[in-house]
C-alpha cells in the first residue's frame, strides 16, 4: 500500500513536467498577444494552444465585450474567427 501511495505521489508530482515539453514558447505567446492587441482583443495566454500548425486561441475578449474562439495559421495570420 505504502509503496503503490508513494508511486502515485510521484506520478503526480512529475505530471506537471511533462505537460511543459507542449509548452508554447513566451516569445510566440509575446507576439500572439501583440497580434490580438491590434485586434482590439485580449485573453488568457494559458488559453492558446497548438493546432495544425497553427494556434487555437479560446475565450478571446474583444472589443466590445464579444467573446470569440479564434484560429491562427503558423505566422499569427487569423484564419478564422467564431463567436461564442
Amino acid at each position: 500500500m505504502t509503496r503503490t501511495l508513494a508511486l502515485t505521489f510521484a506520478v503526480f508530482i512529475a505530471a506537471p513536467s511533462f505537460a511543459d515539453g507542449d509548452a508554447i514558447p513566451q516569445d510566440t505567446v509575446d507576439k500572439i498577444t501583440a497580434v490580438l492587441a491590434d485586434m482590439k482583443c485580449q485573453m488568457d495566454p494559458h488559453d492558446i494552444e497548438m493546432e495544425d500548425g497553427g494556434y487555437d486561441l479560446d475565450d478571446v475578449i474583444c472589443e466590445g465585450g464579444h467573446q470569440f474562439d479564434i484560429e491562427l495559421d503558423a505566422d499569427l495570420n487569423e484564419v478564422s474567427r467564431r463567436a461564442e
